[in-house]
């Protein structure tokens, strides 16, 4: 591995191998996305706890401050909304020299296995990973699946996350699912979770990055449910200490329950 790749991948990773990754792009497809309206407020008080910020140009530009940020992972695909046709009709909205100019540790791209735009994200992603690699940017693939919720199992996980890496990919972000150690076994390359299904507690959150964690992956890539959390500083702290300290979902919850009551 070239210097450069490495050194952006160890900007992402930390020294146990292990991330959290906190992701606030959803903008771009969603607009104003509750308790994310402002996206600096969002932030700041989880800037300290997050390993690298997964955001849009834009964000980047307007909310986070160059001297006091985390790595960055760049969100360059786009151009659909929650009120298009279809989400799956994604391009790719950010070129690598603004990555560059951008300074940015990874850049990051959906795909959509499956649907009528299958081909046309598959070859956005190997597009992109020809100029990552040829600028020493890893490129993050995230497998998404737009409205049909449905396919979140692990045969499709596993099938989206190993095309994913055999196109190139240096991380794959996918969602947890039942029998999450099928998609991470399938998958060479650094598995990273988004959320699962729709949970109603914070301790079901600890529960399925917990199983995750156990099962192959090496951290997190999650939003909405840390800063959608009425309490996301003690949320943040809570899920660290799952990926970082081997902390079980109990423990978990004490830190969260603590962190809480000191805020109260």
């Amino acid at each position: 591995m070239e210097w450069g790749m490495a050194n952006r991948m160890a900007q992402l990773f930390q020294k146990d191998g292990h991330c959290l990754f906190l992701p606030v792009d959803h903008g771009y497809f969603q607009g104003p996305t509750r308790k994310l309206e402002e996206p600096r407020k969002t932030l700041e008080p989880l800037l300290p706890y997050a390993d690298a910020v997964f955001v849009t140009r834009g964000v980047l530009r307007s909310s986070v401050e160059p001297d006091n940020s985390k790595p960055i992972i760049l969100r360059v695909s786009g151009g659909t909304s929650m009120v298009g046709k279809d989400l799956a009709n994604e391009g790719l909205t950010t070129s690598m020299e603004e990555a560059i100019r951008l300074n940015v540790a990874a850049v990051g791209i959906s795909i959509f296995v499956g649907t009528d735009y299958e081909k046309e994200s598959l070859l956005n992603l190997a597009k992109l990973v020809d100029e990552g690699e040829r600028y020493g940017i890893p490129v993050m693939a995230v497998t998404a699946v737009g409205k049909e919720l449905e396919k979140r199992d692990a045969r499709y996980l596993a099938l989206c996350s190993r095309i994913a890496a055999e196109l190139g990919a240096r991380v794959v972000k996918t969602y947890w699912c039942e029998n999450f150690d099928k998609v991470t076994q399938g998958c060479p390359v650094p598995v990273v979770m988004a959320g699962g299904p729709k949970v109603d507690t914070q301790r079901q959150v600890f529960d399925f990055v917990y199983d995750g964690m156990k099962k192959g992956a090496v951290g997190v890539n999650l939003g909405r449910n840390i800063w959608q959390d009425e309490h996301p500083v003690a949320m943040i702290k809570a899920l660290r200490a799952i990926i970082h300290k081997k902390a079980t979902p109990k423990e978990a919850q004490e830190i969260y329950d603590s962190e809480k009551s000191k805020k109260n």
